[in-house]
């Protein structure tokens, strides 16, 4: 049996701990938005724990290079990982730690081979009209023109954003949150076109495997006549009568 690499015992054994620490990231990138009264002493510790997440992401995507057996190979195959670290450091915004903590968790979670993608589209689906509704929620309630100005507004706006239905009883009014309507319905539609193709790739898995059984049920039957031919064959020549053929007409004719 071949022993895995150290990038892949790195990658096993640090799975959960990366996993506990994006659920933190999700509380405390939420807490401030929720509880818009928060204190300052609050809002501070929760930005430290965001940049403490992302801080944790980026040095395992560190390790997992120095560990790579070929760097410029781990960084041609893993750009995206390397955008979402860098991408904090150009604009220190807390909606670019959101999306880059958000990529770096569901690209860890793709190289979980234990992880099913019904599970994974499930998490993302959850995962997007969460961070999307308090996105949206953030940069919209002050705006003076904005209609999103509770949680329940920006739940209901990601439901019907990401399932493409838009009402249009509320929508965003600001360019940032416009973008955020974008993601949220590109998301939609590719998680979608991943569920379909899932329930077809299931469908057809199906249908082949009862044509696998149906031709092995076929095989034994055809087997079995063999045999029973074999041995009518048999009992006939120690017996010394004739075997007709099967297919041979009655010569005796029909009875009258």
């Amino acid at each position: 049996m071949e022993e895995p690499s150290a990038q892949a015992r790195w990658e096993r054994r640090t799975q959960r701990p990366l996993l506990a620490l994006a659920v933190a990231f999700a509380v405390a990138y939420a807490v401030p938005i929720v509880d818009s009264s928060a204190s300052r002493l609050l809002t501070v510790a929760c930005a430290v724990t965001e940049w403490v997440v992302w801080g944790a992401f980026a040095a395992d995507y560190l390790v997992r290079l120095a560990f790579a057996p070929s760097r410029r190979e781990f960084v041609r195959t893993h750009w995206l990982d390397l955008c979402a670290v860098v991408l904090p450091l150009l604009q220190p915004l807390r909606l670019l730690r959101l999306m880059s903590t958000l990529l770096l968790v569901g690209r860890r979670a793709r190289m979980a081979s234990q992880i099913r993608l019904t599970t994974y589209v499930a998490g993302s689906v959850v995962g997007l009209l969460m961070f999307g509704s308090l996105a949206v929620l953030s940069v919209e309630r002050e705006a003076p023109h904005g209609n999103i100005k509770t949680l329940g507004d920006a739940v209901w706006w990601s439901f019907t954003t990401m399932t493409t239905v838009g009402y249009g009883d509320h929508a965003p009014t600001t360019g940032l949150g416009r973008m955020l309507a974008v993601g949220l319905m590109l998301s939609g539609i590719a998680l979608l076109g991943v569920v379909t193709a899932n329930i077809a790739a299931w469908f057809i898995a199906r249908f082949e495997k009862d044509d696998v059984e149906e031709r092995r049920q076929t095989a034994a039957i055809e087997a079995l006549t063999d045999e029973v031919r074999a041995l009518r064959a048999e009992v006939a020549a120690l017996s010394g009568v004739p075997v007709p053929h099967p297919h041979a007409p009655d010569e005796a004719g029909p009875l009258r």
